[in-house]
């Protein structure tokens, strides 16, 4: 089979990723092999490639927004069918015995295992998953539109859920790229009012084009103060600006893996039980409570489809911000 492998991080630049050919897997007991159709590209390939995220393993397929169909059950295998057509995100596995485990957080295992870090993941014809780690896709979705929901989708879904958005509450969006242009559909669908700051004209009007009450640069004022805020952006100084636009009370989301440090500020702009948090990961229920919701609004995702066979192109074109929407890699038929 052919499989994308990093062997030692580098900047995308330098086109970290080399196409090989290797044995096809076999699963193990409690395993499935998958024949991946299609894989989406995050910016956690990005950090990846570039050494920012531990690599516990050299060589390493990345890739974790995979769809794909059941090829080979593991021994022990039951709730899956051969043929069916799945998804592999970014969570691959946990101990299930930890205490975030036990107190159903269990995207903060302690021993959990990441597609694409700690296993092969998606930019490869086959790869190998855990069955009670994978989801069936529902019909309403192609496998192009389905891919970007098993991270940057659910990952927005999460941040949403933990921004404790009010009913009918403002929310800001920094940041509008892969992550954000689903997360601000989902949160209009559950009735949001979204103001977005990011980047560039084109950005901007995209944002709008997707309902988007106002949206500005770093250097423009939202013109009310939010509700809550997610930051998808990967920029520590984005915090302090964050803060001083959302009201008391409210809350400041990160959501990226990695984000550059978070620059000195004043206090004041925290005071008055503004609260910062990050996301980490998401659980099985999230991405089964996604993709509920985003078959019922028929969520679409804005996709700009790829070949396999220029995959360091590819990351960089993305890296680069010249990918609207998201990015979908073409495995197979």
């Amino acid at each position: 089979m052919r499989a994308w492998v990093l062997t030692e991080p580098k900047p995308v630049a330098e086109k970290p990723l080399r196409l090989v050919d290797k044995p096809v897997p076999k699963p193990e007991a409690g395993e499935v092999r998958l024949r991946v159709l299609v894989c989406g590209i995050c910016r956690t390939d990005l950090h990846i490639v570039a050494g920012e995220i531990p690599l516990p393993k050299l060589p390493i397929t990345p890739g974790h927004q995979v769809v794909a169909v059941v090829d080979e059950l593991g021994a022990g295998v039951s709730t899956l069918k051969i043929g069916q057509r799945v998804g592999a995100p970014w969570l691959g596995s946990t101990d299930g015995t930890c205490w975030y485990c036990t107190h159903e957080r269990e995207n903060l295992c302690d021993n959990g295992k990441f597609n694409g870090q700690h296993c092969d993941g998606g930019y490869a014809d086959y790869m190998l998953a855990h069955a009670a780690f994978v989801y069936p896709i529902p019909d309403e979705f192609d496998e192009v539109h389905a891919a970007p929901l098993l991270c940057s989708g659910v990952i927005g879904y999460r941040a949403l859920k933990l921004s404790q958005l009010p009913k009918g509450g403002k929310l800001g969006l920094y940041g509008f790229g892969s992550s954000a242009h689903i997360t601000i559909q989902v949160a209009r669908h559950l009735g949001a009012e979204c103001y977005v700051i990011t980047r560039g004209s084109a950005g901007q009007k995209f944002a709008r084009e997707l309902g988007a009450v106002w949206a500005g640069g770093t250097d423009e004022t939202p013109p009310e103060l939010l509700d809550s805020i997610i930051i998808f952006a990967p920029a520590g100084e984005l915090i302090p600006l964050a803060l001083r636009h959302v009201r008391r009370g409210g809350i400041v989301t990160s959501a990226g893996i990695h984000m550059s440090d978070i620059p000195q500020f004043p206090y004041e702009i925290l005071w008055g039980e503004r609260i910062i948090r990050s996301v980490a990961n998401s659980t099985r229920a999230d991405i089964r409570e996604l993709l509920e919701i985003a078959a019922a609004m028929h969520l679409k995702p804005d996709i700009e489809e790829f070949s396999f066979d220029h995959l360091n192109e590819h990351l960089l074109a993305f890296d680069q911000g010249k990918v609207k929407g998201t990015g979908v890699v073409r495995v197979a038929k």
